[in-house]
């Protein structure tokens, strides 16, 4: 391969010295606390079952009110989490305050006031002013205690995804050899002693890493300081450049600079509530003027993705200013911005922390589709993954003007006596039960308790093979023996 593919920075390769503690000016050991975790994933393919858990650690940066800062990746699906002087050793349980996904942050405190673990402590200060060419420091601590600092020159500044698919936030993109260390899963990043970022990744071979920049924590940590945290605005267009001269003819913008066509607008988020259309224009927000590749002149940064100007220049609740182009005329839209929730998404684009929603009856193993499921199937999950799901995933418009909630979907067949015959049915996408169009799972649940007097099931899908008959006693049999042998529960509907 060519390029090197991020890894997280669990797996930093040694490949060069960092600067011991004393020829630092801070002080690393001072002002970051060691966060010990331990993981349990859910399975998607077969979702009444858990994972193995697995431990990691990282590095939290210490802020004011005994907090810490690290990366929600640091703490995803976590069971237990741990907080340890980076010298001492002692340690507390940790809880998390403060949470989100999509910015790839989170805020613990420790679960009790008797600690000794901030004894000796300071919290660190913030410093916004990163631009290009600054020189950062990557802090670290050996096993015994001792700070290490690295330092990294920033190369740029974009737009770039954190975590979750489709979460493009600002980023640092830095130049600078780092060492591996056993606690090194997150690590905190300063500008002259104060908290600038976030690692996120690293590239052994390039020796280039990407940081979660401090306008992004400042924003996160604002939005929590009421209590009733909303998160980072988004859009919800899909959009595509307008370098193509037929594309600017078309859509009547051939006599003008830039623009972004809108490809798709997803359902109940900002766009769609605000009123642009697939088809639409856009051609600046809030008076900065979005070139032909979807991107503005920000006067800090220079060149950045006009995504920016939502979910990183904004918070839910602004409304902002949108110049379109529709039907080649000129139009003027005030939006005003909102988060949409991934439980709020026919498919829901992440699920953490929660399991999968399922129910069995009588070896049938139906499920709500979403792109952890599709991910199960591995890197390459867009082709190895059932053609008609990974379709829908990503085009969603045709079930949701169906009035879907989400789409429930037959995801495999236990070779039982109630399910004889179909055992080679999978991935089918249910349309009705015993005549009850089913919306969600709960839906599904409650179609199986409407017996008809025949004892007969009746399920249809959308495909082939389009109906299918189960009988109501074979299938109760088959539940309890399901739940004797293996099996502890036979639906997640929450």
């Amino acid at each position: 391969m060519s390029l090197c593919k991020l890894i997280p920075a669990v797996s930093l390769i040694a490949s060069a010295l960092a600067l011991p503690l004393n020829a630092q000016e801070t002080s690393p050991e001072k002002s970051i606390v060691r966060v010990n975790a331990t993981l349990q994933s859910y399975n998607f393919l077969r979702p009444w079952e858990k994972g193995a858990p697995t431990p990691r650690r990282g590095l939290g940066a210490l802020l004011e009110g005994n907090r810490v800062l690290v990366t929600s990746e640091m703490v995803v699906n976590s069971t237990y989490l741990e907080l340890e002087h980076p010298s001492s050793g002692a340690r507390v349980p940790g809880k998390i305050v403060g949470l989100d996904y999509e910015a790839n942050l989170a805020v613990l405190e420790p679960a009790n006031s008797d600690s000794e673990v901030f004894e000796g402590l300071e919290p660190l200060e913030f410093d916004s002013s990163v631009i290009a060419g600054d020189k950062l420091q990557v802090w670290q601590v050996e096993d015994n205690g001792d700070g290490v600092t690295t330092e990294v020159e920033v190369l740029r500044v974009n737009a770039g995804r954190y975590f979750i698919p489709g979460s493009i936030f600002l980023l640092y993109q830095v130049k600078g050899s780092l060492q591996a260390r056993v606690n090194s899963f997150t690590l905190p990043v300063v500008k002259d002693g104060k908290l600038c970022g976030m690692l996120l990744s690293y590239s052994s071979k390039e020796q280039t890493a990407a940081v979660l920049p401090m306008p992004i924590i400042t924003s996160f940590l604002a939005d929590l300081e009421d209590g009733d945290y909303e998160g980072f605005p988004k859009l919800g267009v899909n959009i595509a450049q307008t370098l193509d001269e037929t594309l600017r003819e078309f859509t009547g913008i051939d006599d003008k600079e830039g623009g972004v066509f809108i490809r798709s607008v997803a359902k109940n988020g900002s766009a769609d509530k605000g009123g642009i259309k697939k088809g639409d224009v856009i051609l600046a927000i809030d008076g900065k003027s979005i070139d032909s590749r979807g991107n503005y002149n920000s006067e800090k940064y220079g060149k950045l993705s006009f995504s920016h100007l939502v979910s990183g220049n904004a918070k839910v609740g602004d409304k902002v200013k949108f110049d379109i182009i529709r039907d080649r005329k000129p139009m003027e839209l005030e939006i005003e911005l909102i988060r949409k929730s991934p439980e709020d998404f026919l498919i829901d684009p992440y699920m953490f922390d929660r399991g999968p929603k399922y129910l069995i009856f009588g070896g049938l193993i139906f499920q709500e589709l979403t792109l952890p499921y599709l991910e199960s199937w591995g890197d390459e999950w867009a082709n190895r993954a059932p053609f008609k799901l990974v379709h829908a995933n990503a085009n969603p418009e045709q079930w949701e003007e169906e009035g879907r909630e989400k789409l429930v979907f037959l995801s495999n067949v236990l070779k039982t006596p109630s399910t004889l015959g179909y055992e080679a049915i999978s991935s089918v996408i249910l349309t009705k039960v015993n005549g009850n169009e089913i919306k969600t799972i709960r839906d599904l649940a409650k179609a199986f308790e409407d017996i008809p007097a025949d004892g007969i099931h009746v399920i249809e899908f959308n495909d082939y093979p389009k109906v299918i008959y189960v009988d109501e006693k074979a299938s109760q049999i088959v539940n309890q023996q399901l739940l004797q042998y293996g099996i502890g529960q036979l639906q997640r509907l929450d």
